[in-house]
Formats: C-alpha cells, structure tokens, sequence
C-alpha cells in the first residue's frame, strides 16, 4: 500500500515535469528559430537548430533524473508517515476482534449449555424461555467465529487445502439451505459440472451456504447455484430472481456489517465471509445481473494444478 501511494505521488510529479519540459522545449525552440530566421531554409541553420535542441533535450533530462529520484524518495517517505499510522491502527483493531471474539466464545458456549441443561427439568411455562436463550447463544456464537474469521489475514496458511470437486461443494450446500428456501416458498436448482480447485472444503461450503443464504433471502421464487470450469478458473455461480443489486452497492455490500434497507435478517457477516475465503484461495467474487433480472453472483477460484 505504502509502494503504490508513493507510486501515485511519483506518478502527479512526473506529469507535471513533463508538461514543464514540454513548455521549455518550445520556449528554447521559439528562442532558436528567432534567431536564425534570416537563414532558417538553409542546411546549416537546419543542422545548427537540430543540434541545439538536441543540446536542451541533453539538459532537460540531466536536470529531471536527480529530481525525479530525490522526488521519489520524497514520495515514499510520506506515504510511508502518511499510511504507516493506518496500517498500525487496522492492525490494533484486527488484534483487539481475535482477542475479544476469543474471550467471548467460552462465556456463551456456557450459557447455551446452562440454558439447555435447565431446559430439560423446567415447566412448560419456562421451557421456551431457556430455548430462546440456547438459540440466541448459538446465534451469537456463530457471529463471533464470523469475526474471528474476519479479524485473520486472508492467506492461504489460513486454509487447509486439499484437491476438492466444486460440484460436491455445490451439491452439499443445496442439501442444507434446501429446509430454509422451502420455509420461504423459493425453489432450488443447481447445474453442478466438475470443477476441481486447491481449496479449503468446509470453507467453501460455507462460501456456497452463504451465497445461497444470501440469495434465498432476497428471491422472489426462485435461485440457482451452478458449478464450472471457466479456463484457469474453477467458478460457484448463484442467481435469484430477486430486485438485484445497484451498480453503486456492489462493492459495499462486501463491507463488514454491512446491510441493504431491504435486508429483513442477517448479520451483514456473510457476504464479508465469502469475499475473505475467496481471497483466501487466491480468488475473487464478483456480483452482477443474473439472467432472470436478480443478482448473480460468482466466486472465482483458481483450478487445481495437476
């Protein structure tokens, strides 16, 4: 990051010298041709204009080599004070989610515990009570592994990785979110093909179950998820025929937390999961318009390596 800020900086530098060298190149170039316009047309004025342009040229460049380079030193030093205090504070805050979503794990692993050990010998009037409270310990368990998960570096030496067949990823997800588009009137179709990828298998079905989650959510009647080879990329693809995604929130709604005003559940987790395990596998997730007028979505993975 600190590299391509300086790059950037260096870049506006330059731009600007070149546009000063072009405007002294033609300011000296004017001087010349006024003063050998009585005897421009002949071969020595034309061989006297030529090497003395060729003289300013010489200059120009002498003098642009050392600055640019003082410039870029320049440059780098103040990307480096300009971003080196952000790289230091999202590293705080990375270390601060790991440890806090760490120490909350244990305390809510009990409770759920608590409550269905509680269930089991209370009266019915309280038995839904302690329910509800194993449930949303669950719940709120499942959203602290989410930032745990968030809070790493998305890298391979994150994943265990192994040949794994993106058709069983697909064809094992669609069993589980089966139950939950039924409850929602949406139905189901998949088109596994073999697509075989150096991947993390239960990542990648949880990046397939977040994906159908998040497409079943927002359907009106209908989602697909399909899995293919595409050149050196192996690809999930999942469509709805939902009210699709504005060109303008398609990279926010990769955010953190983040959620449309249309999103009736969720924890604004899941779509931030995908794009980290993606990453992870050296991949990347677009989203655009599916054929039926939703949202289509399709992670990228590069293909395994005979």
């Amino acid at each position: 990051m600190i590299l391509r800020a300086a790059g950037f900086y260096l870049a506006i530098f330059v731009c600007v010298l070149l546009a000063l060298n072009a405007g002294a190149y033609e300011f000296m170039a004017a001087q010349w041709r006024s003063m050998l316009a009585p005897a421009l047309g002949t071969p020595e004025a034309a061989r006297a204009m030529a090497t003395a342009m060729r003289h300013v040229v010489a200059t120009l460049v002498a003098i642009d080599v050392p600055v640019v380079a003082l410039v870029a030193l320049a440059a780098y030093a103040l990307a480096r004070a300009t971003i080196a205090p952000l790289q230091a504070a999202r590293e705080r805050e990375r270390i601060f989610a790991a440890d806090a979503a760490h120490e909350l794990r244990s305390p809510l692993a009990a409770i759920a515990a608590i409550a269905q050990a509680a269930r089991a010998g209370a009266p019915a009037e309280t038995r839904s009570a302690f329910e509800a409270i194993a449930r949303s310990a669950f719940d709120a368990s499942a959203v602290v592994a989410d930032l745990l998960t968030l809070a790493r570096n998305p890298a391979r030496r994150a994943l265990q990785c192994e040949p794994v067949d993106l058709a069983s990823v697909v064809a094992g997800s669609l069993r589980e979110t089966e139950p939950i588009a039924a409850a929602r009137g949406v139905r189901l179709a998949s088109s596994a093909s073999s697509a075989i990828v150096d991947g993390d298998a239960r990542r990648l079905r949880e990046l397939a179950r977040n994906l159908l989650d998040n497409a079943i959510r927002h359907a009106r009647a209908h989602v697909s998820i399909a899995s293919r080879r595409n050149g050196s990329l192996c690809e999930i693809v999942v469509d709805d025929d939902g009210d699709g995604i504005p060109p303008q929130e398609r990279e926010r709604i990769f955010a953190r937390f983040y959620r449309r005003a249309e999103d009736g559940a969720g924890t604004g987790l899941g779509l931030a999961i995908v794009r980290w395990i993606v990453r992870a596998h050296d991949g990347a997730v677009t989203v655009g318009e599916a054929p039926c007028g939703g949202a289509r979505f399709v992670a990228s993975i590069p293909a395994h390596k005979e």
